[in-house]
């Protein structure tokens, strides 16, 4: 077998040290009342289910940069340009809490070779800004542009919470499916027969978004009638689930 995290375990009665061994306490014959009774045989299966959609969700992270000789001066063109790009993201339709700072920096920046005993500051202040309305994503950066933002630095798309739980339930079935499918090869080559799911649970999975690396300006992002145009794609979640199998000898 070349698939990964397949485990076959077959737990022989008889087998001294094994939970099958005659008159060992976890044997079905004597497991305690309201006790799960030991399995004789088993089969246990790692899978892998995915699942994809189309987002409806997008975050777009922009930033605003100042340089100057005087710090406060770089100060005070970030904190300007911070009430531009707000008024304009919440005049176009967003709320306070769709803008989120996600960085501020403001630093030493020496010269070394012309003047180097010159010193001048760099600011940066980066935003996170949610878009519940996927198409609208273009013209939200346009906005963002027109409003003084000086960089696009991402784009990501993704899902709502309800959205990402039900495609994460999609995701499920089909590890579940997967794992079946691996279980009936596994007994097939060792000569047992799936009784039924004993335990099943779930591992750590997750999202991928769908992310734009560099977003290419490609229209008026002075506010004219071309909107700037930003390609979709699928998002797709994975769930890992671990699963035992009930084994008899076919």
């Amino acid at each position: 077998m070349t698939a990964a995290g397949l485990v076959l375990l077959v737990a022989l009665a008889g087998c001294a040290g094994l939970p099958g061994s005659t008159g060992d306490p976890g044997t079905a014959a004597n497991a305690a009342p309201g006790e799960e009774p030991a399995l004789d045989r088993s089969i246990e299966v790692t899978a892998e289910g995915v699942a994809t959609a189309e987002p409806d969700r997008a975050t777009i992270r922009v930033a605003v940069t100042a340089t100057g000789d005087d710090s406060a001066a770089v100060r005070d063109e970030l904190s300007a340009a911070d009430e531009s790009l707000r008024a304009a993201l919440t005049d176009w339709g967003l709320t306070e809490d769709d803008i989120r700072t996600e960085r501020y920096d403001v630093r030493e920046s020496f010269e070394t070779r012309e003047n180097p005993n010159r010193t001048t500051y760099q600011g940066v202040h980066s935003y996170e800004v949610t878009v519940d309305d996927v198409d609208a994503v273009g013209e939200v950066v346009d906005v963002a542009i027109g409003a003084g933002a000086d960089e696009v630095e991402r784009i990501e798309f993704g899902l709502s919470e309800a959205r990402e739980n039900e495609v994460r339930s999609a995701a499920i079935e089909n590890a579940m499916a997967n794992a079946d499918d691996d279980a009936a090869v596994l007994a097939n080559s060792s000569e047992l027969a799936v009784t039924g799911a004993y335990s099943v649970s779930t591992a750590n999975g997750g999202v991928t978004p769908y992310r734009v690396a560099e977003a290419a300006m490609a229209g008026d992002a002075g506010g004219g009638d071309a909107a700037t145009g930003i390609e979709t794609g699928d998002v797709s979640v994975r769930v890992s689930v671990n699963v035992v199998y009930g084994a008899e000898q076919a």
